[in-house]
């Protein structure tokens, strides 16, 4: 009770939904593409059960990943992971996702759904289990409360983020806050900072969001530059 009674409690939760509401968009996606071709009163059961034991199984993967971050080095590791991934929400979309194949039968789309969630659920796991920092029960409520509303809220969602690009660059930037915590906090250099430098517990964070919003934005102007090039030299869109 103590526990969820801190500011600190509420603070990872909320961070825990926010992450899982911006990083889930591709998931929520893949279900909605599993599920297409059934009949349209199996597409309910197919998004209900498939998300259901998406958020099992995600659970299951998200408290190995925490019990995993509390040996040394793998913090750093899961930091650098957590900053390219940060940057990469800030690039111009791939369409990767259009490869999901469609299921006319109930537990076929479910296992698509299921198999699809567990390739895809890298950048989530470890957001996530950073922003419980060790907090079995701020874990299992953050991913209880924003998977449903990702799921069920998916198509509201991405027309928000599409009309305000700057939630992305938000939620960039939280994830870019989160890998500089965890990075300042692995074991191996945990004391050190604590009895040296403990403003780095602060400078840290701070400077992930500044990376990560500023590689992000750079290469996603490259991106785009190398876009408008091809156009010219093709005299049309390629994305058309």
């Amino acid at each position: 009770m103590a526990e969820v009674m801190s500011p600190l409690f509420w603070t990872g939760l909320l961070t825990i939904i926010w992450v899982n509401i911006i990083l889930s968009g591709d998931n929520a996606v893949v279900i909605a593409l599993a599920a297409r071709s059934l009949p349209p009163h199996q597409q309910k059961k197919a998004v209900m059960w498939g998300a259901g034991a998406a958020v099992a199984m995600r659970i299951v993967l998200t408290v190995v990943a925490v019990e995993l971050l509390k040996f040394p080095y793998l913090k750093l590791v899961g930091a650098a992971l957590l900053l390219w991934i940060a940057v990469k929400l800030l690039l111009p979309e791939d369409g990767s996702e259009d490869g999901i194949e469609s299921s006319d039968n109930l537990w076929a789309a479910i296992k698509t759904i299921l198999i699809a969630d567990l390739v895809m659920s890298l950048d989530n796991v470890i957001a996530v289990a950073a922003a419980a920092k060790g907090s079995l029960l701020l874990l299992v409520l953050g991913l209880l409360i924003s998977i449903p509303i990702v799921i069920f809220g998916a198509t509201m969602l991405m027309k928000v983020m599409e009309r305000y690009p700057v939630i992305i660059t938000i939620g960039a930037g939280i994830l870019g806050w989160v890998a500089g915590e965890m990075g300042a906090t692995d074991p191996v250099i945990d004391g050190w900072v604590k009895a040296n430098a403990a403003w780095l517990h602060w400078a840290a964070p701070v400077a992930g969001v500044i990376f990560v919003v500023a590689l992000g934005k750079w290469l996603a102007q490259r991106a785009e530059k190398g876009r408008k090039a091809m156009v010219d030299l093709a005299g049309e869109d390629p994305k058309a």
